[in-house]
């Protein structure tokens, strides 16, 4: 039997991800399920589709995903099931959660709607899908019924995809937005080491990070797109760009590339959240000192 991957924001005080367990193990006994997290930030779709995006290498080969970060649940939303390029199986909303991961490896293979009531719980809840129809339709599929038993096939084409922040480089300056804030408080940026390279910014560089994206913008960079920044943020605060936590004092604020390959802004023992007042969405601005 194919084993379920389950991610969702639905965290752990409640009895929903244990509600979604039942249903998976009443369907299919015997099913091995793998908690990946349910620590996404409540309704924050990019943060699911970057951690199904990061973690796909290391799933199962036969992995099917079920994925539940749904603010548009009971609306006229679909509820889908794919088949990735690398014959795994995700299923969960038709709001862009799947596709980063589902399309790592190539285009889709095939792509469901998920409307067939043999394969949901009746009556299915209107706020309540992961329980219906997202997992029942992973049980089913991991005990052996075919993808296209699920329902009609869907163009893949007119699947919502999510829009990743695209960060504005220049010379002495690097602007990009907060994608994830991990349990440690690591900002997690939407831009990668060879920004940091065209920014100008080398290992052991001192750097000023600009909460909010309140530094100077280069000329060619005016008018670029940046989320906004937390409200009564501290000021500028100067970081150092380093491989690692131990490349600096304790305390001390960091810019590395963390485990996912993407930039992140972290305090050394301590929370750069906390330390910047800063959250997911937010826009940071890494710039050379002034003076």
């Amino acid at each position: 039997m194919r084993p379920v991957v389950f991610l969702s924001d639905f965290g752990l005080d409640d009895a929903f991800v244990g509600t979604c367990h039942a249903v998976l193990k009443r369907i299919a006994p015997g099913l091995d399920v793998i908690d990946l997290t349910h620590g996404i930030a409540p309704q924050q779709v990019l943060e699911g589709a970057l951690a199904l995006h990061d973690a796909a290498p290391y799933l199962p080969a036969d992995a099917i995903v079920l994925a539940v970060v749904d603010p548009g649940v009971g609306s006229k939303r679909r509820a889908i099931a794919v088949r990735g390029a690398d014959r795994r199986f995700y299923i969960g909303p038709d709001n862009g959660l799947l596709l980063l991961a589902a399309e790592r490896a190539g285009p889709l293979f095939d792509v469901r709607e998920l409307t067939d009531p043999r394969y949901r719980l009746d009556p299915a809840a209107a706020t309540f899908h992961g329980r219906d129809v997202f997992a029942p339709a992973a049980a089913h599929l991991a005990a052996g019924v075919a993808l296209a038993e699920l329902g009609p096939s869907l163009d893949p084409s007119l699947l919502v995809r999510v829009e990743v922040p695209v960060p504005v480089v220049a010379p002495g300056l690097l602007r990009a937005v907060v994608v994830a804030v991990d349990r440690y408080g690591n900002l997690q940026l939407a831009a990668g080491v060879g920004d940091l390279v065209a920014a100008g910014f080398a290992p052991g560089t001192q750097v000023v990070v600009e909460p909010g994206g309140v530094a100077p913008t280069p000329p060619d960079a005016a008018g670029a797109a940046g989320a906004a920044g937390a409200a009564n943020a501290p000021g500028p605060a100067q970081a150092t760009v380093c491989r690692t936590f131990a490349d600096v004092d304790p305390g001390a604020l960091l810019v590395h590339e963390d485990s996912s390959g993407r930039l992140a802004v972290a305090v050394a023992g301590g929370s750069a959240a906390r330390h910047l007042g800063l959250a997911a969405g937010a826009a940071v601005v890494l710039a050379r000192p002034r003076g």
